[in-house]
């Protein structure tokens, strides 16, 4: 018996991940019916992104699991018509991009490169940065990519702790969780990385009163989520110098609209939503191994919990 396997996502990726999920599935060796149009009660298992245009799951009596191609799933987590497990994207390609994006500006700011690469004012002070293991870095957030850039970061030396909602154990990071665990991580946190997804209880986890418990003048870079940080409390902590810094590359609204506040900003650095991307090639593979985990009876990885939304 066939599979049956619904792409659902934007029609110029269709090209892409094609050939490679053929490849994935033969390599598998199942006999399988991949397409971008097949009768909802014939549909096994639905390859997904939300910004496909599929937002009605009740007609797909049939299927076994939805394989996001994101590895953020608030924008289905919540669809009450998605009754069968739904899987997160959990990519090592996606994971060493947002490594190596959270490295780099990490360094940048240790570094203190931005002014020496912006300011070409002719004046000589030959200011020395510390050694990684005095600099105290924060990741809040030590799900898949946390605790890459954690790990990353930890092996270059930085002073590393990590925050998670529950408790965690990485070697070489200093591991804290619950409400008193994420004052502690904010208090010394001299660079803080958010890498927590998006759901009610994290929204604004970065606001007036948790931003005035970090050092004065720690950087703050968001590669996370948007609505991780309070915008205006934000601007106003960037204004009156408690936060010295920010590197942005996610916004409640993107595009960032052409005349928000952070674009002009001295103390702001936008990224248009570049920190990590999905790559179709080993995106492809992590499917087809669910896939095929899911017609072997073993179970889904990288499942979603609804209750907690990622």
């Amino acid at each position: 018996m066939s599979v049956n396997v619904l792409f659902s996502a934007r029609p110029e990726l269709w090209p892409v991940y094609q050939p490679l999920l053929e490849k994935g599935l033969n390599q598998a060796g199942l006999n399988f019916h991949l397409a971008t149009d097949i009768e909802p009660d014939q549909v096994d298992y639905i390859v997904y992104a939300p910004n496909g245009g599929l937002l009605d799951f009740a007609p797909y009596t049939r299927l076994k699991a939805v394989l996001s191609l994101w590895a953020g799933v608030e924008n289905i987590a919540g669809n009450e018509t998605l009754t069968v497990p739904l899987a997160r994207m959990v990519d090592h390609g996606l994971t060493q991009g947002m490594t190596e994006w959270v490295v780099g500006h990490v360094l940048r700011y240790h570094l203190g490169m931005d002014q020496h690469i912006t300011v070409q004012d002719g004046v000589w002070i030959p200011d020395a940065p510390p050694l990684a293991p005095e600099r105290r870095i924060c990741i809040l957030g030590l799900g898949a990519l946390g605790e890459a850039a954690a790990r990353a970061l930890a092996t270059l030396g930085f002073d590393v702790t990590g925050w998670s909602r529950t408790a965690k154990d990485i070697p070489g990071v200093r591991c804290l969780h619950g409400d008193t665990g994420l004052r502690a991580a904010l208090s010394q946190a001299e660079i803080i990385v958010l890498l927590l997804p998006d759901t009610p209880a994290t929204t604004n986890t970065l606001n007036a009163e948790t931003l005035a418990l970090l050092p004065k003048g720690a950087r703050i870079i968001n590669p996370g989520r948007g609505p991780l940080i309070d915008d205006d409390a934000l601007l106003s902590a960037l204004n009156s110098g408690q936060i010295g810094h920010a590197t942005l590359d996610v916004f409640r609204v993107e595009p960032l609209p052409t005349d928000h506040p952070y674009w002009a900003h001295p103390k702001v650095t936008v990224t248009p939503h570049i920190a990590s991307e999905t790559r179709p090639a080993t995106a492809a593979q992590v499917i087809c191994d669910n896939i095929a985990r899911g017609e072997a009876g073993k179970p889904l990885l990288n499942v979603v919990n609804r209750d907690l939304g990622y």
